[in-house]
C-alpha cells in the first residue's frame, strides 16, 4: 500500500468513528442509549438494517464464493422479501404496542421469565460467536497484506468498534451506518467497473457474461430439490425465509435497528426498503466475483491466493515441490487461455458445434488446473500444517491489492473495514442491550437508576467486545467465512423463531410447554448438524417446526390450556 491508500483508508475510518462519537454524545438514560429516543427516519432504519447484515464477510467472502461456485448463493436470499412483509405486518406493531427495548421482553409477557431468558441466552451465544467472526474477517486481510500480527490486528479493529458503540449506543450505530453503506456500495461499484475495464480489449462485457455462463458461473436459479444442496430455489425460499424471519424478527441486532424508528410506519418502510434492495445488492457482489473469475481466465491467477501463506512454504524443504506445481499451473493456464479465446470466438459466431467443442476443452483444462491447485494446497498443508488451505476468502482482496490503482486499494480496504465496523457495532450493541434488559435488569438488579443502566450497558458492550475479540483469535479454524456465519446462525435461529411463532400465533401453548419444546428442538438441530449431511439452511425450518410440534404435544402434560395475557 502507498501513502494515498493509507490516507484514504485512515481518513475514511477516522471520519466514521469521529462522526459517530460526536453526533450521538450525551445519552443520559437507557431510552436514549438503547433506542435512540425513537428518532430514526425510515431511510436511516433501512440503511442501518442493510449495513448490519452486510458485514466485512459479505465483501470478502461472497466474491470468493462466486469465484468458486457461481451465482447460486443469491438463492439464499430469496425468502427475505417475503419475511420483510410478514414482519412488517405482524411483528412490528406488537413490539411498538408493548414499548419493548428487546424482542425477548415480549416473551415474558406472553409466556414466562424462563422462556424469555432461554431465548435471550440462545441469542447471546450465537450472536457472540458471530461477532467474533465479523471482526476476524477484515483482520486476516490487514494482517496478511501488511505482515502484521493477526491478534494485534484483531485487537485494533475490535477497539475501533467498541469506542463509538460505547460512546453513543444504538443511535451511534445507526447514524454511522449511513456513511458506511455509502462507502461500501460506492467502493464495490468502482471495483465492478474496474474488473470489467481490465478485461482484454477484444473481450466485451457481453462476451464475459457469455463465457461465465458456459463455464457454469451464471447459475442464478436452480429448481432441483436436494436436501444436501445448500443453495437452490427451495432451500432459499423456505429455509431462507425462516432464517430471515428469525434474523430480522427476533435477533436483537436487527430488532434494535427498527425499534428506534419514529413510528410503526417508519420502521415498516425501513424493513421493506431492505427487502427490495438486499437481493440486488447481493447479486451485484456475487456478479463482481464472477467477473473476477472471468478476468482470471485471461490473466493468470496465482496457484494459491493467500500469498503470505504460500511464501512461508518457500522457506521449507517443500519449496521445490511448490515451484514445480506453479510451473505446471502456468502451462495449463496458457493452454486454457487459448481455449477460452476460442470459446469467445465460437460464441460470437453462434456455431453450436464449435461452442460445444471449445466448452469441452475449457472444462477439461479447468479440471486440470483444479487438480494442480489441489496438489499445491496439499504441499502447503504438509509444509505448514497450521496454514488454512481454503483460499476463497482471499480471491477478491488478492485482485484488489494486485491490480487496482493507488487510492482505490485504500477505498476497497475502507469498504471492508466499514462493513466490519457496522455489523460488529450492531452486534455488540445488541448483545449489551439484551444482557442488560433481559438478564441484568430483570433478574440481577431491578431497582437501578437510569444512569446506572446506561453505565451497565457500556460495561457490557466492552465485555462482549472482549469476548468477540477472543473468539476472533480462534476463527482461523473455520472454512469459508460467509458460510460459517450463516451456519452458526442457522443452528440457533430456527429454535428462537419457533418460540416467537408460538407466541404470536398459537395461543394454546404456554410457557412450560414452549420452554421444553425449545430445549428439545435445539437438541434435534444439534444432532442434525453433527450427525447428518442436511444442508444448514434447513436447520432453520427443522428447529422452528420442532418447537411448534413439540409445544402442542407437551402442552396437555405440563400446563393448563389458555394463554397468559
Amino acid at each position: 500500500m502507498r501513502l494515498l491508500d493509507w490516507v484514504v483508508l485512515l481518513g475514511t475510518l477516522g471520519f466514521i468513528v469521529t462522526y459517530g462519537v460526536w453526533k450521538t454524545r450525551g445519552s443520559k438514560d437507557i431510552e436514549g442509549y438503547l433506542k435512540g429516543d425513537n428518532s430514526m427516519k425510515w431511510w436511516t432504519i433501512g440503511l442501518s438494517v442493510m449495513a448490519t447484515q452486510a458485514s466485512a464477510i459479505t465483501f470478502l467472502s461472497t466474491p470468493g464464493q462466486a469465484y468458486e461456485d457461481g451465482m447460486r448463493f443469491v438463492q439464499f436470499y430469496f425468502g427475505l422479501p417475503i419475511a420483510m412483509v410478514i414482519i412488517s405486518i405482524t411483528v412490528i406493531p406488537i413490539f411498538y404496542k408493548l414499548n419493548v427495548f428487546t424482542a425477548y421482553e415480549f416473551l415474558e409477557n406472553r409466556f414466562d421469565l424462563k422462556t424469555r431468558s432461554l431465548a435471550a441466552m440462545l441469542f447471546l451465544v450465537q450472536r457472540g460467536l458471530a461477532a467474533g467472526i465479523t471482526i476476524y474477517a477484515p483482520a486476516i486481510i490487514l494482517s496478511t497484506m501488511l505482515g502484521w500480527s493477526l491478534n494485534v490486528t484483531i485487537l485494533i479493529i475490535g477497539l475501533l468498534v467498541v469506542i463509538y458503540t460505547v460512546s453513543g449506543g444504538t443511535k451511534a450505530v445507526s447514524v454511522t451506518q449511513k456513511q458506511q453503506m455509502a462507502v461500501m456500495m460506492g467502493g464495490m461499484l468502482v471495483a465492478g467497473y474496474m474488473v470489467v475495464h481490465y478485461l482484454p480489449q477484444n473481450v466485451s462485457f457481453g462476451d464475459a457474461v457469455a463465457v461465465a455462463g458456459k463455464m457454469g458461473k451464471m447459475n442464478v436459479v436452480d429448481f432441483s430439490f436436494n436436501w444436501d444442496d445448500r443453495y437452490n430455489f427451495w432451500s432459499g425460499i423456505t429455509g431462507g425465509l425462516f432464517l430471515a424471519l428469525s434474523y430480522f424478527g427476533t435477533d436483537q441486532s436487527q430488532v434494535a435497528r427498527y425499534l428506534g424508528g419514529k413510528s410503526v410506519g417508519e420502521s415498516r418502510l425501513g424493513l421493506l426498503f431492505n427487502g427490495l434492495l438486499k437481493i440486488p445488492m447481493q447479486f451485484l457482489i456475487l456478479f463482481i466475483g464472477v467477473m473476477v473469475f472471468v478476468f482470471y481466465q485471461f490473466n493468470q491467477p496465482p496457484v494459491f491466493f493467500n500469498e503470505a501463506a504460500k511464501s512461508l512454504v518457500y522457506a521449507t524443504p517443500y519449496a521445490g515441490d511448490l515451484r514445480q506445481l506453479e510451473e505446471e499451473y502456468t502451462t495449463v493456464f496458457e493452454q486454457k487461455q487459448q481455449a477460452v479465446h476460442g470459446l469467445v470466438t465460437a460464441l460470437r459466431g453462434e456455431d453450436e458445434a464449435a461452442i460445444a467443442s471449445a466448452q469441452q476443452q475449457v472444462e477439461t483444462l479447468t479440471n486440470s488446473a483444479k487438480g494442480v491447485r489441489d496438489e499445491a494446497k496439499e504441499v502447503i498443508r504438509q509444509a505448514t500444517p497450521e496454514a488454512e488451505v481454503r483460499d476463497t476468502d482471499y480471491v477478491f482482496i488478492s485482485f484488489v491489492m494486485k491490480y487496482l490503482p493507488t487510492g482505490l486499494v485504500g477505498l476497497l480496504l475502507a469498504v471492508i473495514f466499514s462493513a466490519a465496523m457496522s455489523s460488529s457495532a450492531s452486534e455488540l450493541n445488541a448483545l449489551a442491550s439484551t444482557t442488560v434488559v433481559d438478564i441484568y435488569k430483570r433478574s440481577v438488579k431491578q431497582q437501578g437508576s437510569p444512569q446506572h443502566y446506561v453505565t451497565a450497558s457500556k460495561a457490557f458492550t466492552v465485555a462482549w467486545g472482549a469476548v468477540a475479540i477472543l473468539f476472533a483469535m480462534f476463527a482461523s479454524l473455520l472454512d469459508n467465512l460467509i458460510e460459517a456465519v450463516n451456519i452458526v446462525g442457522s443452528i440457533f435461529y430456527g429454535t428462537i423463531l419457533g418460540i416467537f411463532l408460538v407466541a404470536f400465533y398459537f395461543r394454546y401453548v404456554r410457557g412450560n410447554a414452549v420452554f421444553l419444546a425449545a430445549v428439545l428442538a435445539e437438541l434435534v438441530v444439534l444432532y442434525c448438524y453433527y450427525r447428518t449431511d442436511i444442508a444448514f439452511l434447513w436447520f432453520n425450518v427443522i428447529g422452528c417446526v420442532c418447537v411448534i410440534v413439540f409445544g402442542f404435544v407437551l402442552q396437555p402434560f405440563v400446563g393448563k390450556k389458555g394463554v397468559k395475557v
